[in-house]
């Protein structure tokens, strides 16, 4: 009899993920993880037919979409998605057509597809849907972070030079690599990094850099002084004492002493006055050893 009969707790929005990720493994887990919230991993790859691996990278892709609920035992984590991506060529699977059918019959990707046209300002070409679709599908990002991707990737070039879906690739896997899933971690992330470009261009001032960007090498070293945790008192002592030692800016030997004093400790100028006035200490006082008293008692016999 029909009201014998058990009912799992499915909402609209969950079943439509699972119909949107359009993988089977995905979607068997899902089920089985419903019916049985107990069992782990091992137990669903004996009753779905499955090895334990192919169940792990299906587990992988439900904590992504915000469906692995339920979790009672420790399970292995899959290996994070690596950094170096792989070329739209390698991705066989993604065919134009295939893309053509999604961008109709799934309502999600559509969305994004005119999402990214509107913040790209241009029609997205095979490749650039290919990797658009990479996002949604193979890192299982939920759209509206990849919409807050698009955007905030525009954000970072300049008007009128809208980043490349190569560039918007990137730093999606950046963002599932670090596991920014959540609209709050996104904001967090955002906000994070806004205030780490707003630091490295004071720094650029501070070393004379006023009218254009840093170049890729200048951009290196000030992040890596940014790293270091120096203050913008410390950047100017050092550029101060590179000028007076060089005559001008070398990025290489400030560099030099911002890693010195960074691998002694000294994060204040106070730090830096006082190791100074300890060498200069030193080396009024070095014939003080009974080494150094002996060569001079020597000395002063041959006079």
């Amino acid at each position: 009899m029909q009201g014998d009969r058990e009912t799992l707790p499915v909402s609209s929005p969950e079943a439509d993920q699972i119909i949107s990720a359009h993988d089977g493994d995905v979607a068997l887990l899902w089920l089985y993880r419903l019916r049985h919230p107990d069992g782990d991993l091992e137990d669903a790859a004996r009753a779905l037919c499955r090895t334990l691996r192919e169940m792990e990278a299906a587990l992988e892709k439900l904590r992504r979409m915000g469906l692995a609920r339920g979790e009672t035992k420790p399970v292995q984590p899959a290996k994070p998605q690596p950094q170096k991506l792989p070329p739209a060529d390698e991705l066989p699977e993604y065919t134009a057509k295939d893309l053509a059918v999604r961008s109709r019959e799934d309502p999600s990707f559509a969305a994004l597809v005119t999402e990214a046209q509107r913040a790209l300002g241009r029609t997205l070409s095979s490749s650039d849907l290919k990797r658009l679709f990479g996002l949604y599908d193979n890192l299982a990002l939920r759209p509206e972070i990849i919409m807050m991707l698009l955007n905030y990737c525009v954000s970072l070039r300049p008007k009128g030079d809208p980043p490349s879906m190569r560039l918007i690739e990137k730093e999606g896997y950046v963002w599932a690599n670090r596991e920014i899933l959540t609209i709050e971690q996104v904001e967090e992330y955002i906000a994070g990094s806004q205030r780490r470009r707003e630091k490295l261009a004071q720094m650029a001032r501070l070393v004379g850099i006023t009218d254009r960007a840093p170049g890729t090498t200048e951009a290196k070293f000030l992040s890596e002084w940014i790293d270091m945790d120096f203050d913008d008192e410390m950047i100017a002592l050092a550029y101060d004492k590179t000028l007076t030692n060089t005559g001008g800016l070398k990025w290489g030997y400030m560099n030099g002493i911002l890693k010195s004093w960074h691998e002694k400790g000294l994060h204040t100028p106070q730090d830096v006055r006082e190791k100074d006035i300890r060498r200069t200490r030193g080396k009024a006082g070095e014939v003080k050893t009974p080494k150094d008293i002996e060569k001079l008692i020597a000395g002063l016999d041959k006079i």
